[in-house]
């Protein structure tokens, strides 16, 4: 009996039930004996194994796509794709080849060495932009430089110089600096960052951990991602950091180096990474359209001119430093408010329109404004210096109303 207790499994038939089947009569009709040649068992078994070899081969050529298709046709799945021109690795070598000797190593000497004090230091990464004249000019990420008492540049075979400051820029995480042009062949070519596809392959090049001229690969893993990011450091989210996600790998000291694309163009300055226990591969890098603009500004102007209001802040309905029970029956609001920004200082502007302790801002020209963060994207990206402002705001528990001309913010 078959594993399955069914003889239609078995490959013979017992002598048992050859006698059952003969002694069944048969019909007339089919008394007449079949006179064509019977196959063997072992002929069988081979026409058998012949036909299963033949499906099999048939079988895997579908999957695999190796059966020729009609003249002009092409498997639905991969129709849209457009094939890489070359070899992936062949591009990366000569994009790597093009944009290796623009980007350079910085050392941020935050003090003077002494016999007392050692020389505290802090490393980071440069590409060289714009030559000018005797100057050449380098993008870099502001918190590279920030602090710094002496700044120098390594070039990529090794050589020191003495880097100046141009401009810096906290909000936007850019800085500029220039360094004597001699010797200076190779300007990095800027990209279009706006063009940028998911999965495109980049490649990240910097001073990671102090190990100068290193090379990462990866993806393009979002191409406009908003990460939140505290300016002041204080962990209050006040602001949106419009970024490239990639995989590749970004370290310590890779700050202000390039993403490049596979043609050898800066697409990106790598500016930040999530360093947290099972995370992974999550690298971020400023456009390059956004980098080009504000590092122009900064060279012409060493700064960048925004719109200031003069308030000091906190969210009326912030989940990380919430107000106490008693603070928010002081604002003594209507119901209905839920959000706004909570003012703790103002001036400049603000103090001169009027606005006080415990106003509660709400809306900027109509426009509502439900946190710090909203107001400080409405006063860069929605206003310009000298512009009106009306202040819509609660106090005591009444809605008021009140104009205030902008002022440029100061340097800090």
């Amino acid at each position: 009996m078959g594993l399955f207790d069914d003889d239609f499994y078995s490959t013979k038939v017992s002598r048992r039930r050859e006698r059952k089947v003969s002694k069944r009569p048969m019909p007339r009709r089919w008394s007449k004996p079949f006179r064509g040649r019977s196959l063997s068992t072992m002929q069988v078994s081979a026409i058998c194994s012949l036909i299963s070899a033949v499906v099999a081969v048939l079988l895997f050529s579908l999957v695999t796509g190796q059966l020729s298709h009609p003249k002009g046709a092409a498997p639905a799945f991969i129709q849209n794709v457009t094939p890489s021109s070359g070899d992936p690795y062949e591009r990366i070598i000569k994009a790597a080849a093009t944009v290796r000797p623009a980007v350079v190593s910085i050392i941020n000497h935050k003090e003077e060495e002494t016999k007392d004090t050692p020389d505290e230091s802090a490393l980071g990464s440069g590409v060289i932009y714009r030559k000018t004249g005797d100057k050449a000019f380098i993008i870099t990420n502001n918190h590279v430089i920030s602090g710094a008492g002496k700044l120098e540049v390594v070039t990529v075979d090794g050589e020191t110089r003495k880097a100046e400051l141009v401009g810096a820029d906290k909000v936007s995480d850019i800085a500029v600096l220039s360094i004597d042009a001699g010797g200076i062949n190779t300007i990095a070519q800027m990209g279009d960052s706006s063009k940028l596809q998911l999965g495109e392959t980049v490649i990240a090049i910097g001073n990671p951990l102090g190990l100068g001229d290193t090379l990462t690969s990866g993806i393009v893993s979002y191409t406009n991602r908003s990460i939140p990011v505290s300016l002041n450091q204080d962990g209050v989210y006040d602001w949106e950091q419009e970024v490239i996600q990639t995989d590749a790998a970004i370290n310590e000291g890779n700050s202000g180096g390039a993403l490049v694309d596979l043609n050898g163009r800066v697409i990106g300055i790598n500016t930040m990474k999530i360093s947290d226990t099972g995370v992974e591969g999550l690298g971020f890098a400023i456009p390059a359209n956004h980098v080009i603009k504000i590092a122009e500004e900064l060279s012409q102007k060493g700064k960048i001119a925004r719109s200031y209001l003069g308030v000091y802040s906190i969210d009326l309905n912030n989940p990380y430093v919430p107000l106490a029970e008693d603070q928010r029956k002081a604002l003594n609001l209507p119901s209905s408010v839920k959000e706004g920004v909570v003012v703790l200082d103002a001036v400049g502007p603000a103090k001169e329109a009027g606005l006080k302790l415990n106003d509660v801002i709400t809306k900027f020209n109509g426009q509502t404004i439900d946190s710090t963060l909203s107001l400080r994207k409405y006063l860069y990206n929605e206003t310009k210096i000298g512009d009106p402002l009306v202040i819509t705001f609660y106090r005591h528990g009444v809605e008021q109303e009140v104009t205030v001309t902008l002022k440029e913010k100061p340097g800090e």
